[in-house]
């Protein structure tokens, strides 16, 4: 006897929302682990006797090995089912997280900080393709968006742990509750189904989706160029802010983090919503809008007279800039096929992070003969503009209905 139509939708409701949910908090604690460390560069340089550039040194390194993390997970997602990756990544950076709180000395902070990286990249293209391939295709965009801002939410969580925990205990119990995602995994592996979509598309063997990745070799440098200048939007607008808040407009510590919370909502809110305008409008337009809109808010984002001003034009930059990043999951899993969802997204992801991790170093290079106010800007002026060609130059499916394929 088959169950009322009723009581399955409402069981395919569950399963969705449950993938939605563990990848979200997959993402947000990932991000949390990778942003604790920003706040306190200075403490743990001065424990490990050394100087701010060489802990510096230790974020490249950990945005450096998020290519190898996307690499290894996503084939097994690909190979495997996206469950198992998933669950053996977030143990993976926790526990990594956890001992890097626990270092002795530089070099093994180091070390640790590279692993992690792996554990990092190994997240995003696994979660994506769970959830993007369970979600309603007619609400995929603003889950999308939902999904994505979880990086936000995860910076957010890293302010509020430093201004909480740092004071009382120091930087180490910071990077001790970054042991937390592993609990994560039991949700997964009591509450998450494996992808029907990838059962139905799965490779019987690794020559067959060393095949199938190949022979999309196009698409996969397309979607490299694609999430390089995305990265490019993002950390050309974040990563040197608050320096210039400081050394340019001279505020405190402390009006500066609250700024950073105004315009990380910002970016909460604009990947909801583009994300939404995506469903409706298409997941091109929908980016293109949000590009073209910061390139608009340039103006007031670095050069408002007043603070106030300064502060909307902060909130407004990272709706937009966030907002287009919103609609990314969704739209490059649609552009991916059914069997390589796992690894192609999340690996092309990944080398645009690692292809454009030195905006924030070439802007810092340009404030040396210019203020930092006119770096910024020529910066994210070049980066959105080429942004909007590339989103423009390439395809969208909105709304593809996952599971169609067959494997190769």
């Amino acid at each position: 006897m088959n169950p009322p139509p009723h009581s399955t939708a409402s069981t395919d409701r569950r399963d969705y929302l449950y993938a939605l949910t563990a990848s979200f908090l997959g993402w947000t604690l990932d991000a949390f682990d990778f942003f604790v460390l920003v706040f306190v560069i200075p403490s743990v340089a001065e424990e490990f006797h050394t100087d701010i550039p060489a802990v510096a040194l230790t974020i490249s390194v950990t945005l450096a090995f998020r290519p190898v993390g996307a690499l290894v997970f996503g084939l097994m997602a690909d190979r495997y089912g996206r469950r198992l990756p998933l669950m053996l990544d977030l143990v993976f950076y926790s526990v990594i997280e956890v001992w890097s709180g626990l270092a002795p000395d530089y070099t093994t902070f180091l070390v640790l900080r590279a692993l992690f990286g792996i554990g990092m990249g190994g997240e995003w293209g696994v979660g994506a393709s769970l959830a993007m391939e369970k979600v309603p295709p007619r609400w995929r965009g603003v889950l999308s968006g939902l999904l994505q801002e979880g990086y936000a939410v995860g910076y957010l969580l890293a302010a509020c742990c430093y201004f909480v925990v740092f004071p009382r205990w120091g930087w180490r119990p910071m990077f001790l509750l970054g042991g937390l995602p592993a609990l994560l995994a039991l949700f997964v592996r009591f509450k998450v189904k494996e992808s029907a979509v990838w059962q139905k598309t799965r490779h019987s063997d690794w020559r067959g989706l060393g095949r199938a990745i190949l022979s999309h070799w196009k698409l996969f440098l397309y979607l490299t160029a694609l999430m390089t200048m995305m990265n490019f939007t993002s950390h050309g607008t974040q990563d040197m802010y608050p320096t210039f808040l400081k050394e340019q407009r001279g505020f405190s510590p402390q009006r500066v983090a609250v700024i950073a919370v105004i315009y990380n909502l910002g970016a909460l809110i604009g990947g909801v919503c583009f994300g939404l305008i995506s469903d409706r409008l298409g997941r091109r337009c929908g980016m293109i809008a949000a590009l073209s809109l910061a390139i608009v808010v340039i103006p007031l984002w670095a050069y408002a007279p007043s603070l106030l001003w300064l502060v909307l034009g902060a909130f407004l930059m990272q709706f937009m800039v966030q907002g287009a990043w919103g609609i990314v999951p969704a739209h490059i899993t649609e552009l991916s096929p059914d069997s390589v969802r796992g690894f192609l997204p999340g690996f092309a992801y990944q080398c645009g992070v690692l292809l454009a991790g030195s905006v924030a170093y070439l802007e810092a290079v340009f404030a040396r003969t210019m203020n930092y106010a006119n770096a910024m800007a020529v910066t994210a002026l070049t980066v959105l503009a080429l942004g909007v060609v590339v989103v423009a130059l390439g395809r969208e499916r909105r709304g593809k209905v996952f599971g169609l394929e067959t494997s190769g």
